[in-house]
C-alpha cells in the first residue's frame, strides 16, 4: 500500500528543539529545553492531591471549571489590566493547544499568518497545519519587533503572532511598539495572537499585554513557565466572545477539556501565594547574568536578555555543532526560522552548577 499524507503535515518538520534534546547523550548538559528546573510549588501540588482524594477526576465543562476561569479572569484584571469575563476564556491543554485551536478556528486556506522570525518553533507550523501561509516578520538587529516591517506586511493578512518576552530572543517589547502594532493591525483587520507565557520573567523592564490597546487581540498564556507546571499541560486563551465560540468547537473535538486535576491545581496557583514566582524570577536573573558574563568572557558578544530564560547568541553553525558535540545541548538558530542561521539558543532554566559546567566545556572548545 502506498500511503499519501496530507501536505499540511508533509510540509512541516519535527521540532528542532525536540530533535536536539532527544538525541542528547547521558552526560550532556541540557541548555536546550525551555523547562524550569524548579519543583511545582507545594501549595499547588497539595491542591492537586486534594482534588484526587475528593474524586474530582472526571470530565469538566469544555471551557474549564468555573472556579479556574474566575481565577484567571481576576488574574487578568489584577496583573494585566484586562477585563476578560470567565465566559471569554477557554482552558486548554497548555498554551500549545490554545495556539492550535486559534489557528484552526480562524485561518482559511491560503490565509497569510505573520510570524516573528526568529520566533518560537510552533507558530509557522501551526499556521501551515491550519492551511494558512506563514509569512516571516524579520526582527531588528537588536532582536526586537520591527514595527515598520510588520506594518508593511499586514495588508491582506489574517493573523499576526506576537510574543513578548520573546522565545528564543529574550527580548521584551516596549509599550509604544506594542500600541503601534495593535492599532495598525486593527486598521488593517488583522488579529493579534499574543503569546504571553513568559510575562513574569522580566528583568528591569515592564510587561505590556497587547489586549490593553485594542479588542483585536487574542491573549494566550499558561501555568507552565510561571508556576513550573510544564508537565501539567494547563493553558488558556482569552478573546472576544464570538472568537471564543468558534475556538470552542475545535477544542471540544480535539481535546474536550483540560485535565481536571491540573485545573484544580491551577486555581491554587492563581489564587494562592505568588512568592515562589518572584523567587524563580530572581534566580533566573542570577543565572542570566552568570551565563552572559561567562559567554562574554569567551568572546561571544550579545545583548543581555531582557526576559524569559534564553540567550540568543550569534555564532557560526560550526561552533554550535562543536558545542553540541562537546555535550552541551543548545539549539541552532535554524530551528527558529530562516533569519537566524548564525545564532544558537541557550536556555538558563537549569542550575548554576550546570551553567558553570557548560561554560567550562565551551571554554575548552574555544581554547583549541
Amino acid at each position: 500500500m502506498v500511503l499519501k499524507f496530507s501536505p499540511r503535515v508533509t510540509g512541516i518538520e519535527i521540532s528542532g528543539i525536540r530533535k536536539i534534546f532527544e538525541s542528547a547523550g547521558p552526560d550532556s548538559i541540557n541548555l536546550g529545553l525551555g523547562q524550569p528546573d524548579f519543583d511545582t510549588p507545594q501549595h499547588i501540588r497539595d491542591a492537586a492531591i486534594r482534588a484526587i482524594n475528593e474524586g474530582k477526576t472526571g470530565y469538566t465543562p469544555n471551557t474549564g471549571i468555573p472556579e479556574l476561569r474566575t481565577a484567571i479572569s481576576r488574574k487578568f484584571k489584577r496583573e494585566n489590566s484586562l477585563s476578560y469575563t470567565p465566559d471569554q476564556l477557554i482552558v486548554t491543554a497548555g498554551a500549545s493547544e490554545a495556539l492550535h485551536i486559534v489557528m484552526q478556528a480562524l485561518v482559511c486556506d491560503g490565509d497569510r499568518v505573520l510570524c516573528p522570525d526568529p520566533g518560537f518553533v510552533s507558530y509557522a507550523s501551526l499556521a501551515t497545519i491550519a492551511g494558512g501561509r506563514p509569512v516571516s516578520v524579520p526582527l531588528t538587529k537588536s532582536l526586537h519587533l520591527d514595527v515598520e516591517k510588520a506594518k508593511s506586511l499586514m495588508t491582506g493578512a489574517k493573523l499576526m503572532v506576537f510574543n513578548s518576552p520573546g522565545n528564543p530572543t529574550g527580548a521584551v517589547e516596549d509599550k509604544e511598539s506594542i500600541r503601534a502594532l495593535v492599532e495598525y493591525a486593527d486598521d488593517k483587520g488583522v488579529i493579534i495572537v499574543s503569546d504571553e507565557v513568559y510575562e513574569h520573567f522580566i528583568y528591569g523592564k515592564k510587561h505590556w499585554s497587547p489586549g490593553t490597546f485594542g479588542e483585536n487581540v487574542i491573549t494566550i498564556n499558561a501555568t507552565s513557565k510561571t508556576y513550573a507546571m510544564t508537565g501539567w499541560r494547563l493553558g488558556y486563551l482569552a478573546a472576544p466572545s464570538e472568537i471564543v465560540g468558534q475556538c470552542l468547537k475545535v477544542h471540544q473535538y480535539c481535546q474536550a477539556c483540560a485535565t481536571s486535576i491540573s485545573q484544580y491545581a491551577a486555581v491554587a496557583a492563581y489564587e494562592g501565594d505568588q512568592a515562589p514566582v518572584s523567587a524563580m524570577r530572581d534566580e533566573y536573573k542570577v543565572r542570566r547574568d552568570l551565563l552572559w558574563k561567562g559567554l562574554s568572557d569567551l568572546g561571544l558578544e550579545f545583548a543581555v536578555p531582557e526576559g524569559a530564560f534564553y540567550a540568543f547568541v550569534p555564532m557560526k553553525p560550526a561552533l554550535a555543532e562543536k558545542i553540541i558535540g562537546a555535550g552541551v545541548v543548545i539549539v541552532p538558530g535554524t530551528a527558529f526560522g530562516a533569519n537566524a542561521p548564525e545564532y544558537a539558543r541557550f536556555s538558563y532554566a537549569t542550575s548554576r552548577e550546570n551553567l558553570y559546567r557548560a561554560l567550562d566545556r565551551i571554554r575548552m572548545i574555544m581554547d583549541e
